[in-house]
C-alpha cells in the first residue's frame, strides 16, 4: 500500500474576499495559517513522514508548506516547485470580485466559468501584465506552454502528465510524498486517480488547510481516501457530493 497526502493552501485574502485568484500571488490570512499550522501538528501526531514534496510556484502553496513542514519540525525536506501544479489560470477573471461579475456576465455565466469542465474565462491579451507571459518567475518557460486562461480541462492536461511522469516514479519507489497545490490542481489531481468523470469532478470542493490522504493499492487505484482532522479523526470525503 501507498499513501499519499495532498495540501491545498490555507485560506487566502482572495478566498475571503471572494476574488478570483488564479495565477496572483497573494498571502494567507491568519486564519489560513492556522489552518497549515493545525495541518501540520495533526501530521505529526499521525506520526507522518515524508521523503519528498511537491508544491506550485504561488507564494500560498508554498507558505502553507513551510509551515505544515515547520510544524512537524521537518528540515532539508527534497521540494520540487513547478507551476504545473499551480492552480487554474482565470484568464480576465483574474484579481475581479465574484460579485462584480456576476453583475457585469449574470451569475449562470460566471458559474459556467467558474465550475464547468470545459469552459475557459474571457482570456488576458498577450500585453496584459497578468498574463504569465509577462511575469518573470516564468522566464525560463516555453511561452506556447503558458496559459492566458484555462477551463479544469485545461488544468487537468498540465497536471495529469507531470504527476505520471515526476510523481508516480518516486511513489511507485515506495517514497512517501507530500503534494502542496491549489483547488483546481488538486481538483485535477484527484481526477485523475479516482477516474472521477467529467460530470461529477464539477461537484467536487476540496478544503483549504487540511491534509487529503489518500491511501493506493499497488497498481495505485485508491483503497480509501479521508481528511486528516483534529486528534486524529479520519474524515472520509464524499468525492461526488455536489456544492
Amino acid at each position: 500500500m501507498y499513501k499519499l497526502v495532498l495540501i491545498r493552501h490555507g485560506q487566502t485574502i482572495y478566498n475571503k474576499q471572494k476574488i478570483f485568484c488564479g495565477w496572483t500571488d497573494v498571502d494567507l490570512t491568519e486564519q489560513g495559517i492556522a489552518e497549515a499550522k493545525s495541518a501540520g501538528r495533526n501530521l505529526k501526531n499521525a506520526g507522518y513522514s515524508f521523503d519528498k514534496g511537491f508544491c506550485s510556484v504561488l507564494k500560498r502553496a508554498i507558505d502553507t508548506l513551510n509551515i505544515v513542514l515547520g510544524e512537524m519540525d521537518v528540515k532539508d525536506l527534497p521540494i520540487k516547485y513547478t507551476w504545473r501544479l499551480n492552480e487554474r489560470h482565470y484568464g480576465d477573471l483574474q484579481g475581479k470580485r465574484h460579485e462584480d461579475m456576476i453583475n457585469t456576465y449574470g451569475i449562470e455565466q460566471v458559474q459556467r466559468w467558474r465550475r464547468s469542465f470545459h469552459e475557459r474565462p474571457p482570456q488576458l491579451l498577450k500585453s496584459d501584465p497578468r498574463n504569465p507571459c509577462n511575469d518573470e518567475k516564468y522566464r525560463d518557460i516555453d511561452k506556447k506552454d503558458l496559459p492566458s486562461g484555462e477551463s479544469l480541462e485545461d488544468t487537468i492536461n498540465r497536471v495529469a502528465p507531470y504527476w505520471k511522469d515526476e510523481i508516480l516514479p518516486f511513489i511507485k519507489k515506495g517514497e512517501k510524498i507530500i503534494i502542496a497545490a491549489s483547488g483546481n490542481s488538486l481538483r485535477a489531481l484527484v481526477k485523475y486517480i479516482d477516474n472521477i468523470s467529467d460530470d461529477d469532478i464539477v461537484g467536487l470542493e476540496i478544503r483549504t488547510g487540511i491534509p487529503l490522504i489518500y491511501e493506493l493499492h499497488e497498481d495505485l487505484t485508491p483503497i480509501r481516501k479521508y481528511y486528516l482532522l483534529d486528534n486524529g479523526v479520519e474524515e472520509p470525503i464524499e468525492l461526488f457530493k455536489k456544492v
